[in-house]
């Protein structure tokens, strides 16, 4: 059975403390960490805070997971349509480039807004654009403007990100 990466929900401010103990039961963990400066009244220091509170990474199995599970401070794992969600190995590598590049970075939802273009990043409508026409709490009625014809789909917030507007 191959390994993939799953994100884990952990207890608050346990994200270093469950990627160490995860480590020590040999199962691959990762917990992106962001250099921040802070400042005391006395020094300026380099801390290292996770980028993504309550979440930790790791690379497992379907036998593994149960380990993962009944780790202290895990609370369980995160879910995309009933199962595990999965988290794309050039994802995880781009986070660890991005993290290695660059100080006091921020994870930042992305904020949609009527009329701005998206792309939808998963699914039967993967990579075709659109613009917001509405927007709902989990999901987002965007019109998708290809083939001459304006097609509309209630897609959920999470399966869409940002689009260049379309050059005229």
């Amino acid at each position: 059975m191959s390994r993939k990466w799953l994100a884990v929900y952990t207890r608050p401010r346990w994200e270093k403390k469950v990627n160490q103990l995860l480590k020590e039961k040999g199962v691959e963990s990762y917990c992106p960490l962001n250099k921040v400066r802070r400042k005391w009244s006395d020094r300026v220091k380099i801390v290292e805070e996770p980028l993504f509170k309550s979440y930790v990474f790791v690379k497992v199995n379907d036998e593994d997971r149960a380990t993962v599970r009944m780790t202290a401070g895990a609370i369980n794992f995160v879910y995309w349509e009933g199962k595990p969600a999965v988290i794309k190995e050039k994802e995880i590598a781009a986070i660890k480039k991005f993290l290695d590049e660059y100080e006091n970075v921020e994870a930042k939802p992305i904020d949609l807004k009527i009329n701005q273009r998206v792309r939808i990043t998963t699914g039967t409508l993967m990579d075709q654009e659109g613009m917001v026409i509405d927007l709902h709490r989990k999901t987002v009625k965007v019109a998708i403007d290809s083939l001459g014809y304006i097609l509309v789909a209630y897609i959920d917030r999470t399966k869409l990100t940002s689009a260049q507007p379309k050059q005229a």
